[in-house]
């Protein structure tokens, strides 16, 4: 029987960067993954593949809508191969999933195919359509993710009613789009819809799309979103779904409880996801999950066994890739007897769309809530000469400070490249960053980032320049 020092099950991001930091850290370690392909949600029906779409359909817009005005003239009708669309994406998921495989055998990193299963708290079966095997581990590290979530009444047939994975892979634009959802995965594969001619109506139960966000990014997106020609309906409770032949009808009631409905060729479930703990054989070793189906951890992400950790969506906080990522770490190098630490508070947190949005800290609603003093400053993006020339002129920058130390609480932007700036909000706030230390820094001329400055000078003392 083959032993080793650790053992991860599940090869997400989570799990793999688990995996790679326990044997840097001269660990012998084996990785089980019950799929052929190594990477998880995030890279095979998740973050890679999505992203994949959202920049072949966004240069389509752009061929359609913008070349014209850029003094770029296409003979011709621009059309889209959905065929071909589909195989870019796959090409960029098979390289980035191959890249793991690459990592593993760089990082002599021993890895199994099949569904591990405890046997007892050091012992893991492993099982495929092939054989059946048995190994040994000193440690182990939870990282099976999660699985999207759908209603009780909504029958999920992987045709017409859909969730995420299905449609990442269709061979077809949908003429009408239903999303029911206006969270992040939702708005995003329902703008890529929408920008390769689809009708596209997003349904969310809540007063406003991305709730969890700052409610001024809100506002902006769904402004955009609506110029856009995407149609939101929310404070809508969708309650039924229900397909007849290649029609899907879906009954709602509004906000004042009139019931609506709506007729599309698909259907997008986009309400969640939730833990995915099947055939781990928790039971075995006495590990019991909460009523949201997570795995109970303390603060090292340690299980209620002594030798077993877990780690990502299958734990409480944001089901966030990276989120998955800081904690692998922090285990293998606890493991190593060393004292790593994460701030939850400073996970950030990206929609896809464009405009980008995304935050980090405290949203003012949070502030407002905790009865925190603080200060605002916000700076519109099409004031930016780097805006204009892109053409990417909606949306703002918004930093919230302490009212009394000027310590950035939060940091809320919606803009071009927003999930590319909001890592110099994390790093400022990781070193417990003023809004006059940002406010100091010189930013290069003429970038995105400049709206970072401006927005922290305007949180100290009103003073940006170019409003």
């Amino acid at each position: 029987m083959d032993s080793f020092d650790v053992v991860v099950i599940g090869s997400g991001p989570g799990g793999y960067v688990a995996a790679i930091r326990c044997a840097q850290l001269g660990m012998k370690t084996a990785i089980i993954e019950k799929y052929s392909v190594k990477g998880g949600t995030c890279l095979n029906v998740g973050c890679i593949p999505s992203k994949a779409l959202l920049d072949s359909s966004h240069y389509y817009e752009s061929a359609v809508k913008d070349f014209d005005e850029h003094g770029i003239d296409i003979s011709g009708d621009v059309k889209v191969n959905i065929k071909n669309m589909m195989k870019r994406k796959s090409q960029v998921v098979e390289q980035t999933t191959k890249g793991i495989d690459f990592l593993m055998d760089k990082n002599n990193i021993t890895s199994f195919e099949g569904v591990g299963s405890f046997k007892d708290k050091t012992h893991i079966e492993i099982k495929n359509d092939k054989e059946t095997v048995e190994i040994e581990a000193k440690h182990s590290i939870i990282a099976t993710g999660s699985k999207p979530s759908t209603l009780p009444f909504i029958e999920i047939d992987k045709e017409r009613i859909i969730t995420s994975t299905e449609i990442l892979s269709l061979d077809e634009i949908p003429k009408h789009l239903v999303v029911i959802g206006g969270g992040v995965i939702g708005l995003e594969l329902g703008q890529v819809y929408k920008r390769l001619g689809a009708d596209v109506t997003v349904i969310e139960y809540m007063d406003r799309i991305i709730p969890t966000m700052d409610k001024a990014q809100s506002k902006e997106l769904q402004k955009v979103l609506k110029k856009q020609k995407v149609k939101i309906k929310t404070s809508h409770k969708v309650k039924s779904v229900e397909r007849k032949g290649d029609e899907v009808i879906i009954k709602a009631d509004d906000k004042k409880g009139k019931e609506v409905e709506f007729k599309a060729d698909y259907c997008l479930v986009s309400v969640g996801r939730k833990p995915y703990t099947e055939g781990l054989g928790l039971d075995n070793v006495g590990i019991e999950t909460n009523d949201k189906g997570q795995i109970p951890v303390d603060g090292q992400r340690k299980t209620s066994v002594d030798n077993i950790y877990a780690i990502g969506d299958v734990v409480e906080g944001a089901m966030l890739a990276h989120k998955a990522e800081e904690e692998g770490s922090l285990v293998a190098e606890i493991l190593a007897g060393q004292k790593p630490h994460i701030d939850y508070n400073l996970i950030p947190g990206v929609v896809y769309t464009w405009p980008e949005v995304a935050s980090v800290g405290k949203t003012e609603e949070q502030l407002k809530e905790d009865k925190v003093e603080y200060k605002s400053g916000q700076f519109p993006m099409r004031a930016l000469g780097r805006s204009r020339a892109s053409g990417d002129i909606d949306g703002f920058v918004k930093i919230l400070t302490d009212k009394e130390t000027d310590e950035v609480l939060g940091v809320h932007m919606v803009g071009a490249r927003a999930a590319d700036l909001i890592a110099e909000a994390v790093t400022a706030m990781e070193f417990r960053a003023s809004a006059e230390d940002i406010a100091r820094m010189s930013h290069a001329h003429p970038t995105y980032a400049e709206a970072v400055k401006e927005a922290a000078m305007a949180a100290t003392g009103d003073r940006a320049i170019h409003v």
